[in-house]
């Protein structure tokens, strides 16, 4: 090992900064600088949670990790030896970022403003030394005979120019690197890893809305259904939360976690599929045949619109009236055993068709990049080129909507940091 080792950390995001932190930490005579190519660093942490930063999980009822982590669950159970939810959390309050835990289970820092987790992680990094270079752009990795990675960077930085005014281009060469860049859009992004010998992983979107071309459901924008389950006809697919009824369709974390369950087989179909919703988040179709059967004993002379299944929202419960084709001054006591096999299914099973995807917000996540396989699942460090480590969404990690993607940001930025400097 050389008298003092250079370590690159290629992408100011997340991961970035907590390899970048764990390292200097372990090993402070290091000399470790983050390279981000746009012209601030953590971008993305300022915008996720709508600008409140949902930076983890109390992970409270997940009994399997692949429910929130569609791709990556082994290696994240894993991981989470070295650093899990509880040592995040634990680390920000020593870090002076007070924690507090939504009734969904999600994390956030008290002042509900992400600004609180960005200048953690900048102090700390100053703090400890960590150099940190804005708008360079990795382009090429090279192995040289001595084992050090030479680094090709575009530098967009006006006090870099060169006097001809255009962009410089600047070789480095360091003992150590990590990529720690997040997801990309394009296969092509990832052609300076690949060329190394990494097997990667086509990226797709995996949080997206559904575009759903039903213009009566559209007319209910802003309806929200708090326990409603979604799920892919045929497949294995499936979620459930709360539902949001928007003016292009559905959003809301029952359809994030199917996108993202789903990512694969949607972006395969062209995201044109059907989807069945179940409305009341009920699934034993016993409980529900008694309930409708109640409804009917107990209301024979009351209009359908005027009691309401599982308590759902009134411009709700008169769509599915319609939809069903049944007029809204019906009495229960004439629903037959037919009708109410209709409701049932209406109500547990409704289906519509997506036409289409949209984004989430600015949150873009996607699922693909550097495939598990070409890693340590110890360390991270890549199996083709030693002494190159990836963390973050480069990898093939990405998981639901609730802070669980930081989380594998902060886990994963953790182990290489710890590693790299061995």
């Amino acid at each position: 090992m050389p008298d003092k080792l250079h370590i690159a950390i290629i992408g100011g995001g997340a991961a970035g900064f907590f390899a970048a932190i764990a390292a200097k930490k372990k090993l402070p005579e290091a000399d470790v600088t983050i390279f981000e190519k746009n012209r601030k660093v953590l971008a993305k942490v300022e915008v996720t949670g709508g600008g409140r930063c949902n930076l983890t999980n109390s992970f409270k009822g997940i009994s399997d990790l692949r429910h929130v982590y569609p791709r990556g669950h082994k290696l994240m159970k894993r991981l989470f030896k070295s650093f899990d939810y509880n040592d995040c959390f634990e680390w920000f309050e020593k870090n002076g970022v007070p924690l507090v835990v939504q009734e969904d289970e999600c994390v956030f820092p008290q002042s509900q403003d992400s600004h609180s987790i960005i200048n953690c992680l900048v102090q700390t990094a100053k703090r400890l030394g960590v150099k940190i270079l804005t708008g360079h752009r990795l382009v090429e990795i090279t192995e040289m005979a001595d084992e050090r990675l030479q680094l090709g960077f575009c530098v967009s930085d006006p006090a870099d120019y060169n006097g001809n005014g255009m962009q410089e281009r600047k070789q480095m060469l360091f003992d150590r690197v990590a990529i720690t860049t997040g997801g990309h859009p394009k296969v092509e992004h990832f052609s300076h890893i690949g060329g190394l010998g990494h097997k990667i992983e086509e990226p797709v979107p995996a949080l997206f809305t559904f575009h759903i071309a039903d213009k009566a459901l559209r007319g209910l924008m802003g309806t929200v259904v708090e326990n409603a389950g979604t799920s892919v006809p045929g497949t294995k697919f499936k979620a459930s939360g709360p539902l949001l009824v928007t003016h292009w369709g559905m959003s809301g974390p029952a359809v994030l976690k199917l996108s993202s369950h789903a990512a694969r087989f949607l972006s395969e179909n062209n995201y044109r599929v059907r989807i069945a919703v179940n409305w009341i988040g009920e699934s034993d179709r016993a409980v529900v045949e008694n309930c409708v059967q109640t409804i009917v004993r107990e209301n024979p002379q009351k209009q359908l619109s005027n009691v309401r299944p599982f308590n759902l929202p009134t411009r709700l419960w008169m769509y599915l009236i319609a939809k069903m084709g049944l007029a809204p001054d019906r009495k229960w006591g004439e629903m037959g055993k037919k009708m109410c096999n209709v409701l049932i299914e209406t109500l547990t099973n409704d289906g519509y068709q997506v036409e289409g995807k949209g984004a989430f917000k600015e949150e873009f996540v996607t699922c693909g990049g550097v495939a598990l396989e070409n890693v340590n699942m110890n360390t991270l460090e890549s199996k083709a080129c030693p002494h190159l480590f990836f963390a973050g969404e480069v990898l093939d990690i990405d998981a639901v909507t609730g802070g669980f993607n930081l989380q594998a940001a902060w886990t994963t930025g953790f182990v290489v940091g710890q590693n790299i400097v061995v």
